[in-house]
């Protein structure tokens, strides 16, 4: 979620380290949610046995588009156990700071974060999640590798058990363009850098911290240059560090959220911008970008992937954990998670075995039809995929992007 008005974003770094001491400012409330930011959530104390919960739930992924459909048929189902759900959406680099703030003032108001991979590591850094994943699968009867298809499972690996996998795509590094600015686009990321110096302010990419795309651009770069170790941000990237520092010198500035690049993209105001393949078919279903905009991959590239993570704060009460193991369940079946096709924005989206695209809703299924791109299927059976950075690893990645590539040069929209 973007933040009006315009400015310059602290830098993860800071972010994290004021997690240690101090509550980030609330998001604004989504429609549905009780009460002003920041106050305490309706429902939001201890259950007791047998009563209907109120779930507060806190979107810091954009993954409600994939899976509010999912909790509200479970809350309509269970309507003895659920008596409601609040939801609210903030800015990924606060949660941390905002759910360190509620547990060390025993005053708890989140219930679930659906989060990728980014705020996920955050939390984990800090130790703010359950160890969500050994619970499941008792819970469930079985493993989570049973459950998964295998590149989300994968995924799953990354959570460290505090988090559950609970959406899955293979996300990029693609460049999207405006085929009237671009006439031959660049297959390598030395024909990018050509391209960019020929076409100063003409390429963008979001910072790495709040966006998707922005963050598999980072995490695909190495694999592209023939890095030491694409695992290691801080010892294994200098060729990555050094390609960003030239890039960076023909890039306007760095939009806080991905977003802001696909308006202006669709304006005309830039011609190619760092995407995914839900990046790429969901802003062209909207409007917002061209039906007309193409893709365009790298020679020889490698897919980081990426997946949403359903996450359960230290402190919740056990009432209310008893119900979202059941919503966890609930959201893993074929039938729910094939709705996580939605209109494109994480394709393919669903991450359990099973989930076909025939299972989708009607619409979602017209959508891929006109909008999807048939050569995806090809692109991602051709090419390795492989998961993103780890926990301790991404934030760093997140605090060398901040202090070396892009920091001063960040605009919040």
């Amino acid at each position: 979620m973007s933040i009006s008005g315009p400015g310059i974003q602290r830098p993860l770094a800071a972010v994290v380290a004021l997690a240690l001491a101090t509550a980030a400012c609330s998001a604004p409330p989504t429609p549905g949610a009780s009460g002003p930011a920041g106050s305490r959530a309706e429902g939001s104390g201890p259950a007791s046995a047998g009563e209907a919960v109120t779930l507060n739930v806190i979107d810091v992924a954009g993954n409600l588009q994939l899976t509010q459909s999912m909790i509200d048929a479970f809350v309509a189902a269970n309507p003895d156990r659920v008596a409601k759900v609040n939801y609210d959406k903030a800015p990924s680099p606060e949660l941390a700071s905002r759910i360190q703030a509620q547990q060390g003032g025993n005053n708890l108001q989140t219930d679930l974060v659906l989060t990728g991979t980014d705020a996920l590591s955050a939390g984990i850094e800090l130790d703010l999640w359950e160890e969500l994943a050994p619970m499941y699968e008792e819970r469930a009867g079985t493993t989570l590798e049973e459950i998964l298809l295998e590149p989300a499972n994968n995924m799953q690996a990354l959570a460290e058990g505090f988090g559950v996998v609970i959406t899955y795509y293979p996300s990029g590094p693609l460049l999207e363009y405006d085929p009237e600015q671009v006439s031959e686009p660049p297959t390598t990321p030395e024909a990018l850098l050509e391209w960019a110096k020929a076409n100063p302010g003409k390429f963008m990419y979001a910072r790495p911290a709040n966006s998707g795309p922005g963050r598999t651009f980072l995490q695909g770069l190495p694999y592209l240059l023939g890095d030491k170790d694409p695992m290691d941000p801080e010892k294994g990237w200098d060729k990555t560090w050094a390609y960003l520092e030239e890039l960076g010198q023909y890039i306007e500035y760095y939009p806080t959220g991905t977003g802001q690049t696909m308006t202006e993209l669709g304006q005309g105001t830039r011609a190619m911008i760092a995407s995914t393949t839900g990046w790429d078919i969901n802003p062209r279903a909207l409007g917002t970008v061209p039906k007309e905009a193409q893709v365009a991959f790298f020679d020889d590239f490698t897919w980081v992937s990426d997946a949403h993570y359903f996450v359960v704060p230290k402190g919740v009460d056990e009432a209310k954990r008893d119900v979202l193991l059941d919503l966890l369940a609930w959201i893993h079946q074929p039938q729910e998670n094939a709705k996580a096709y939605d209109a494109g924005y994480f394709y393919p989206g669903p991450a359990v075995k099973g989930a076909e695209l025939s299972m989708a809703p009607e619409d979602s299924q017209a959508i891929i039809e006109e909008f999807g791109r048939p050569e995806y299927d090809q692109v991602i059976a051709d090419n390795p995929v492989v998961v993103p950075l780890g926990a301790a690893p991404l934030v760093k990645a997140f605090e060398i992007w901040d202090e070396r590539i892009g920091g001063d040069q960040i605009k919040e929209f």
